[in-house]
């Protein structure tokens, strides 16, 4: 009878102990949560607010970017376009500058961001250029829509001023996908418009 009453103060023993122990883990822990918030807590508080106004920031400056466009009569698609990159491209210094206010060193993303935009850029090389050169071609206006031209080794009438390509219709309706890179590349003749006579 003893023996199984020394057990059963052991078990209550041993429990007490394993709960102590527990109790004062958590302890730590929480005491290491308090330290690190009272350490850190402003500038979590700090990197949040850098996040969400910056967000708000970016928002509202590609918006005006692409109304700015809109009223230019820039193509719509290049300003949605343009607004997106604006924005993203925001977005990413927003989030670098919200880690570096944590303490988090920014240096080797800028470096990985840096090599990935030269490897995007290298691949796209070829797309890049048609962009660049629709945005020439919407800016200078070397000709406009419904305009007859020759260019890039296609001649019709200018159906659709794109991105990176333009549409032109030749000949029998057929539908002439120019990159714009090949038309800015090259000589562009443009047809004078018929004059139409007044009654």
């Amino acid at each position: 009878m003893a023996a199984v009453n020394e057990t059963a103060v052991g078990i209550v023993n041993a429990t007490a102990t394993a709960a102590s122990v527990a109790v004062s883990n958590v302890q730590q822990i929480w005491d290491k949560i308090l330290g690190y918030l009272a350490l850190y807590g402003m500038n979590v508080v700090a990197a949040i607010l850098i996040f969400l106004i910056g967000k708000w920031c970016a928002r509202i400056l590609s918006g005006i970017l692409e109304k700015l466009m809109v009223k230019s009569k820039v193509n719509p698609n290049l300003s949605s376009f343009s607004k997106n990159i604006a924005y993203f491209g925001l977005l990413i210094f927003i989030i670098l500058a919200a880690l570096e206010k944590l303490g988090i060193q920014t240096t080797s993303f800028i470096a990985i961001i840096g090599a990935a935009g030269l490897a995007v850029g290298l691949a796209l090389q070829g797309s890049l250029a048609n962009f660049a050169a629709g945005v020439m071609i919407v800016m200078f206006e070397p000709f406009m829509v419904g305009d007859t031209v020759e260019a890039g080794g296609a001649t019709g009438t200018v159906a659709e001023i794109q991105i990176f390509s333009t549409i032109i219709n030749g000949a029998d309706n057929k539908k002439i996908i120019v990159p714009n890179a090949k038309i800015t590349g090259d000589k562009i003749t443009v047809y004078p418009r018929p004059v139409v006579k007044k009654a």
